[in-house]
């Protein structure tokens, strides 16, 4: 599970980061901004790698239904922030897309080295 606490850690260092360079000016929306996207990157790789573990076949039925619920998720998410708690738009929606970019950008690279070396191990 290391790849897991990478992206929390890398999450994380990067908004403390962003907090110290924009201050209040950006916060509490970068963190906001942050949430969702790594709470799904996280499940969905938790999820992936359970799945993979004990039915490597069943994989992409999971991210397919793992699309599903997400879609909804971030629908609902993102409502919930700009209209009921009403944060400020510009950095939040900056936020959500650089981190749902990147987060997902790691994650296809998580998926395609966990595929290749379970490639690698069936053909030996």
């Amino acid at each position: 599970m290391t790849p897991l606490w990478w992206m929390v850690a890398v999450s994380v260092l990067s908004w403390l980061g962003a907090a110290a360079i924009v201050g209040d000016a950006g916060n509490p929306e970068v963190l906001y901004g942050m949430g969702a996207p790594l709470l799904a990157a996280a499940g969905t790789w938790i999820v992936t790698v359970i799945t993979h573990r004990s039915r490597p076949e069943r994989v992409t039925n999971v991210l397919i239904g793992g699309l599903a619920v997400k879609a909804v998720f971030f629908a609902g998410y993102v409502v919930v922030m700009l209209r009921v708690l009403d944060v400020r738009p510009r950095p939040f929606v900056f936020s959500f897309t650089a981190y749902f970019i990147a987060l997902y950008g790691f994650e296809a690279l998580l998926l395609r080295r966990l595929f290749a070396e379970a490639t690698r191990s069936a053909g030996e």
